[in-house]
């Protein structure tokens, strides 16, 4: 399925896709905290080698990032308009709680690797190959939009009794000097392990 055309140029050097810290925190009191289905065992830490979507056709490496000075996930670099980025502080790929893998909309050269996230619907899958050469199996939950200014980091990063993923990249409106206002993010959730 095609891509979507791209937004005008992004200005160089603007690298935080998600506008605060991802962190390994508790669901607060009340918090549905969802399980793996019956039989499938969360996997042992191993880093991410590689996304694959195939509804979109993405099969992209994947680079570790950490965070910017300002505490905010950084983004894979620009002049690498296909490359993935995860957060290796987090959980690695069938690991329990969350998962974030980041993507570029677009840049300079055009439609970046996660440029048609949006065309993604609930049920599609998503899959993330490891160094150990085992492969973690994601279903997409849902897709929302977020005004950086109200961006849920909580409902976003916030950690879960299963193996969740979240893809994320920019959206919203775009202004030349102050980028996209908002993110496109991707709920997923482990389904199965190959």
């Amino acid at each position: 399925p095609g891509l979507r055309s791209a937004k005008p140029a992004r200005p160089p050097g603007r690298t935080a896709t998600a506008p605060q810290r991802p962190a390994a925190r508790p669901a607060g009191p009340g918090a549905r905290k969802p399980r793996p289905p019956a039989g499938l065992h969360p996997l042992p830490r191993s880093r991410a080698t590689r996304l694959l979507i195939p509804y979109l056709g993405v099969d992209a490496p994947v680079m570790a990032l950490g965070l910017d000075r300002d505490r905010r996930l950084t983004a894979p670099p620009d002049d690498d308009p296909e490359l993935v980025g995860w957060y290796r502080h987090g959980a690695s790929p069938g690991e329990r709680g969350t998962a974030v893998a980041v993507g570029h909309l677009d840049t300079d050269s055009g439609p970046a690797v996660f440029a048609g996230l949006t065309e993604l619907k609930r049920g599609r899958i998503v899959e993330a190959r490891r160094a150990d050469g085992r492969t973690a199996v994601y279903r997409v939950d849902r897709i929302k939009s977020y005004e950086k200014a109200h961006f849920p980091s909580q409902e976003v990063y916030g950690a879960r009794g299963r193996p969740e993923l979240r893809l994320i990249t920019c959206g919203g409106s775009y202004d030349r000097r102050k980028g996209y206002s908002g993110n496109l993010v991707v709920f997923a959730h482990l389904t199965g392990i190959r």
